[in-house]
């Protein structure tokens, strides 16, 4: 698989370090980008997951990492592709808070 250069369109907007950052470019993003995006790496992902298998996560190569946060962009957007037909979740609400926890004095 290496740096699967067809799904280069794709790592800009969806190869993120962070599940934060993932949830906000589904949160973002129109809804066709999501199922273009889906439609794109989906059938790729058991193929990406072996390549991926055979190597030690915490040395991973460059276009190897950029792959691993592109399958967790696919988990992420997946549900509101193939459930939710929608970024969000419906009637949810605020989903989601920025919270300060501090240890009590």
């Amino acid at each position: 698989m290496g740096a699967a250069p067809d799904l280069e369109p794709f790592v800009a907007d969806w190869a993120l370090p962070t599940r934060a950052e993932r949830y906000g470019a589904r949160l973002s993003k129109p809804y066709d980008d999501l199922v273009r995006f889906y439609h794109a790496i989906a059938p790729r992902a058991e193929e990406a997951i072996a390549y991926l298998n055979g190597r030690d996560i915490n040395a991973l190569p460059d276009d190897a990492t950029r792959l691993l946060h592109l399958l967790y962009s696919m988990i992420l957007v997946s549900y509101a592709v193939n459930v939710f037909k929608q970024n969000c979740i419906p009637d949810s609400g605020a989903a989601f808070f920025e919270m300060v926890a501090e240890p009590a004095v």
